[in-house]
């Protein structure tokens, strides 16, 4: 995550980093009570979770340690910038948790998204919104609507984080394949338009290739509202400016850092396991809660 966020101070780059442990954590979690239909616990956990997004001080001492984890890392994360922005990444975040339930009914249920149904939920299993957010603390500046919703700064930062997601579907469709997954953009181009496995990966491919296309043709258009913001020669435009630049900044270091990580990663370099309850990376045999 380190290479996500330059810039950031140390201690907003420890919570960042924690923040996103924790969602592998919670990724897992949702993983094994899929897998051992424990439909009541998922339930209890979303309502913890969505309890904590809003009033993480409350649960730092909560029993589960998946609860209090995420009150310990928002605590730190909403002590960056103004109330405002806490109540924007709160709100990004409470349909997150909703899609993660989404996809613990699909699962359970057995359902494979149709292609379109599917970017939709992953863009927010995958939290776009909560990282984009981000890029503002980093920057140390809250940016107005008019900046941050301009349609050139979300088209260069949703690029981005499609990017991740879909060269992260690319790198785990063989190892979801074979733990019979359903949830992968390369799954639903299999099942709802006929493609092999093969032909399903050059088109994750293509996709993969046209984010980069994409943030390569928004970058000038953001570039250039980063200078307009600082014309008005204010501390405050010139503030924003350099919140733009900054933020543009890390969005490009996100193709770099998602392509390592994936190379670097056990989780994505297990194509096959014995037992679907237990995949090697995850300790959890006999499904405890």
């Amino acid at each position: 995550m380190a290479g996500y966020y330059l810039g950031a101070s140390n201690e907003l780059l420890a919570a960042i980093t924690d923040f996103s442990a924790w969602f592998f954590a919670w990724d897992d979690r949702h993983d094994r009570d899929v897998v051992h239909g424990r439909h009541r616990a998922w339930r209890r956990l979303c309502i913890r979770l969505h309890a904590t997004i809003d009033d993480p001080h409350r649960r730092l001492e909560h029993p589960d340690p998946l609860v209090a984890a995420l009150a310990d890392c928002l605590v730190r994360l909403y002590s960056c910038l103004s109330g405002d922005w806490n109540g924007r990444f709160a709100g990004h975040f409470h349909p997150v948790v909703n899609a993660y339930d989404q996809e613990f009914r699909n699962r359970t249920g057995g359902t494979v998204p149709a292609v379109a149904d599917y970017i939709e939920l992953r863009r927010l299993t995958f939290a776009h919104r909560l990282w984009i957010d981000l890029l503002e603390a980093t920057a140390g500046c809250e940016l107005p609507a008019a900046l941050h919703d301009h349609p050139a700064f979300q088209r260069a930062a949703v690029a981005t984080q499609d990017f991740a997601a879909w060269y992260n579907d690319l790198c785990s469709l063989r190892k979801e394949l074979a733990g019979g997954e359903l949830h992968n953009l390369g799954i639903s181009l299999m099942r709802h338009r006929g493609l092999t496995e093969q032909q399903a990966a050059v088109e994750i491919h293509r996709r993969v290739r046209q984010c980069v296309e994409t943030f390569l043709a928004a970058e000038p258009d953001v570039l250039q509202l980063a200078d307009h913001a600082a014309a008005d020669a204010t501390a405050e435009g010139t503030a924003y400016g350099a919140a733009v630049r900054s933020c543009l900044f890390n969005m490009r270091n996100w193709f770099s850092s998602v392509y390592w990580f994936h190379h670097h990663s056990g989780r994505y370099r297990v194509d096959s396991w014995e037992d679907r309850s237990s995949p090697p990376y995850i300790d959890d045999p006999k499904g405890r809660q």
